[in-house]
């Protein structure tokens, strides 16, 4: 199967950065898009941002011209980069791949723990 093991989440100011790091492991044939997604308290997951194997992106409109997503396909890493931080992007974050697997073969959509990022003063 696919292993997701997310890092990089903690505790920061408000106007601050953090780069969250997602790293994809197992029996992985390809990876197609990959994306981080998040949950705050009392609230549904949204998306984040989301990233084509190509690099095509696309954001939340609350977080565009804040965040950037990044991948690195030799690595099986997606990233992002979260700068002007606010206390509303406080939540639990999460990454997502859609994965081709070689055991069992097939196309499957694989979620990491979380990780949380805490945005307060």
């Amino acid at each position: 199967q696919v292993q997701l093991v997310e890092s990089g989440g903690g505790l920061v100011q408000p106007g601050g950065s953090l780069r969250l790091s997602c790293a994809a492991s197992g029996s992985i044939f390809s990876i197609n898009a990959m994306g981080w997604y998040r949950q705050a308290p009392g609230k549904q997951r949204e998306l984040v941002a989301r990233i084509t194997r190509s690099g095509s992106t696309n954001y939340a409109d609350s977080v565009k011209g804040r965040f950037t997503i990044s991948r690195d396909n030799a690595k099986n890493t997606v990233y992002l980069q979260m700068n002007s931080l606010k206390s509303e992007d406080t939540a639990v974050y999460y990454c997502n791949a859609v994965v081709w697997t070689t055991t069992p073969i097939g196309e499957g959509d694989y979620w990491g723990q979380g990780t949380q990022v805490t945005v307060s003063s």
